[in-house]
């Protein structure tokens, strides 16, 4: 099995990072075990398979991970895949806290890897959920009920973004929170735009 090779435009990643330094470097060790490609992609270092991107290494404040794209998909027998949030249908960490679960997993990491290239060459796909699955709250509802307009505007709007919106309004606990999004993105839900556009 052909081991991957370190792509330069990856190496300023590494170096530069401020926090999950030498985490970072372990996780790099790892996957470039694996046949795949190194590649720059959303600023992180993410490891393909062709054209599919497989595992992408990232950091947060509290951790840091390999994001696995499809990683739905994997059998998981460790039990140490974790959904991000609940709105995450695909994608799927294993999270550290320090060089040394790095290390005590590296066999077990690139188990998870190999497979998740053998589920993409494989052609597997994850079944998403269709945006009409989604709960539409009822704040937002209302305004539908109330204007044709805005209803034909977001029934306009790519699955993706419709999803986006739903979510974004969902996330607010308070029902007076939920209200003031939905007045703050009607103007853009209007204009054809994307929660993030």
């Amino acid at each position: 099995m052909a081991k991957s090779k370190t792509n330069p435009k990856v190496d300023a990643f590494f170096s530069e990072a401020e926090k999950w330094q030498a985490e970072f470097k372990e996780l790099r060790k790892i996957a470039l075990t694996c046949p795949l490609t190194e590649e720059l992609k959303w600023g992180h270092p993410c490891y393909t398979d062709q054209t599919n991107n497989i595992v992408l290494i990232h950091g947060f404040k509290e951790y840091c991970a390999l994001l696995f794209m499809k990683g739905a998909l994997l059998k998981d027998p460790k039990g140490i895949l974790i959904q991000q949030t609940k709105n995450v249908q695909a994608g799927r960490q294993i999270r550290f806290t320090n060089l040394r679960e790095i290390v005590k997993l590296a066999p077990v990491l690139k188990a998870y890897i190999l497979e998740a290239i053998e589920v993409e060459k494989a052609g597997l796909k994850v079944a998403y959920k269709k945006t009409s699955d989604f709960q539409v709250p009822e704040e937002f509802q209302k305004k539908l009920d109330e204007s044709p307009v805005l209803k034909t505007a977001f029934t306009a709007l790519t699955p993706g973004r419709q999803r986006g919106y739903l979510f974004h309004f969902s996330a607010a606990k308070q029902s007076k929170t939920r209200e003031a999004r939905v007045e703050k993105y009607i103007p853009q839900i209007l204009k054809g735009k994307g929660f993030d556009d």
